[in-house]
């Protein structure tokens, strides 16, 4: 009698689980203004070059923008319905806590701070960077711990500073910071020579130097004193939003995993592998569990290609950065670029 009772007990938990993993989502506040209004608003950087930009025409683009892009073709399977909002790093977390944006996509790090403190959720990581520092070739100076007496250029708001101000302490150096609310005034102030070097992201450093009017003039020294994991944020309070924010993100890694390109995804369609079947779409529906059709993610690498076609575009070999890949490879090539499974 016990037995037979504890059987009947746990086959109705199992069932019960079974249930519950099986439950489609329900559309949360932001997703449903999205689908509303019929345009994805989106937070980006004024301008930085390879994360987001415009050109003389007004088009974005950028690491940052892609994701964007690729964010609004899985919710309305349009790419172009994003509104960007170009904000400086004091802009950005109010913009997001006040809802004037529905998701910050700009460079901004990781921190146990940020986590906690602002009404947020990290997305994930775009980019593994790391905080450096930039000066002129002119000056012969070969490493950071050269830097002692020198002013270094940043900027503020930024977690670049407290970085700067704990290598100075940790290496014994005299180095006086000068900063500026906007980044434009820090490397202008540094491409006059207010300064002897100018410290941000490496990602960033490489930036400013592709746009300089003599970038070969420019020397990035190679310390690299931080860890900058960047990545995309949304509001807290909203676990519709930031799962889907989140399975895009891990969409276009596992794109790149798996090979799935811009020019292959239609061919890709019949292959007989059931982890690609899964991410395009063309068995299990993946889509229900986040208030999205099947083929979420297959419009969303459609867009923009996966992460390595985005990384390759913007700031890698095919662009004027020519950054490395580095720790931005997938964790099968070296890499720790590691997305959960979509299974």
């Amino acid at each position: 009698m016990l037995k037979n009772t504890l059987s009947r007990t746990i086959a109705s938990v199992a069932l019960c689980a079974t249930a519950v993993v099986s439950l489609p989502a329900h559309a949360g506040k932001t997703l449903d203004t999205i689908k509303s209004r019929d345009q994805l608003v989106c937070g980006v950087n004024v301008a930085l070059a390879g994360f987001s930009s415009t050109d003389s025409e007004g088009k974005w683009s950028g690491m940052d923008v892609d994701y964007c892009k690729a964010l609004a073709a899985s919710i309305l399977g349009d790419a172009n319905k994003v509104k960007y909002v170009p904000l400086n790093a004091q802009q950005r977390f109010t913009a997001l806590q006040s809802g004037e944006i529905d998701i910050l996509s700009r460079n901004t790090t990781w921190t146990l701070t940020r986590d906690a403190s602002l009404g947020a959720n990290f997305v994930g990581v775009m980019y593994y960077d790391g905080q450096g520092f930039m000066v002129k070739k002119e000056l012969k100076i070969a490493s950071a711990k050269e830097l002692n007496g020198a002013t270094v250029c940043t900027q503020s708001g930024t977690t670049t500073e407290k970085n700067l101000s704990d290598f100075a302490r940790a290496n014994k150096l005299d180095i006086k910071p000068l900063v500026f609310e906007k980044n434009e005034a820090a490397t202008g102030a540094y491409q006059s020579g207010r300064c002897q070097a100018y410290t941000t992201d490496a990602s960033g450093l490489a930036a400013e130097r592709s746009i300089s009017k003599t970038p070969d003039e420019h020397m990035i020294l190679p310390e690299i004193i931080s860890k900058e994991p960047l990545g995309p944020l949304v509001r807290r309070g909203d676990d519709e939003f930031f799962a889907i924010s989140k399975w895009v993100l891990n969409a276009l890694l596992e794109g790149d995993e798996y090979g799935l390109t811009q020019a292959n995804l239609d061919e890709k369609k019949s292959s007989d592998d059931p982890n690609i079947q899964r991410i395009l779409g063309t068995s299990e529906d993946m889509g229900t569990l986040l208030g999205l059709d099947k083929e979420w993610a297959y419009r969303a690498l459609k867009a923009t290609g996966n992460y390595g076609e985005i990384f390759e575009r913007n700031v890698g070999k095919d662009s004027p950065l020519k950054l490395e890949r580095g720790l931005n490879q997938p964790w099968n090539k070296g890499g720790i670029m590691y997305a959960p499974p979509i299974r």
